[in-house]
């Protein structure tokens, strides 16, 4: 880590002094909308010893792109979830069933021969898989509510990782 020096002083005109304000409240604002801000938060799942298992091996098979956004998982850091774009698509592995799925009106989707259970939220949708042995939930943000292409991004890993319970 380098040493920090302090700057020279230097006296400051009025008109350089008058400025300060406006960098200042420029700065913060940058800094409110810095890629380094802390990370998405999500309530980690507490699946079966067989469960995450599975979902450990579908961690190491998730792709470090998705959508054209780039992996950061949320916190706290876990194998049984993932994230791309600051938590526009955020995965959680090893979620229990949702009620929703009782619904005979419930409305799927097959991307990539993986089937999912759509579920419409403001926020966005959500997807959890459906027909395998462990169930994974993806949430994505708004900007994805009519688009579930980035299921295809993960179709691969979950059909490889995640056994049909067919």
């Amino acid at each position: 880590m380098r040493s920090r020096r302090p700057l020279p002083s230097r006296r400051l005109s009025g008109r350089a002094f008058a400025r300060l304000p406006a960098v200042a409240v420029l700065l913060s604002a940058a800094a409110g909308c810095s890629s380094t801000d802390a990370a998405v938060s999500v309530t980690v799942p507490t699946p079966s010893r067989q469960e995450a298992t599975l979902c450990r091996a579908l961690h190491k098979e998730l792709p470090d792109t998705l959508a054209d956004l780039g992996r950061g998982d949320p916190e706290p850091g876990s194998e049984l979830t993932a994230g791309w774009g600051d938590g526009a698509i955020v995965l959680r592995c090893g979620v229990p069933r949702p009620a929703e799925m009782n619904d005979p009106q419930a409305q799927g989707i097959d991307a990539d021969g993986v089937n999912w259970m759509l579920e419409e939220r403001d926020s966005g949708p959500r997807f959890t898989t459906t027909y395998r042995q462990t169930y994974v939930e993806v949430t994505m943000d708004s900007r994805f509510s009519h688009d579930s292409t980035p299921l295809a991004g993960l179709a691969d890993a979950v059909e490889k990782t995640v056994p049909s319970s067919l």
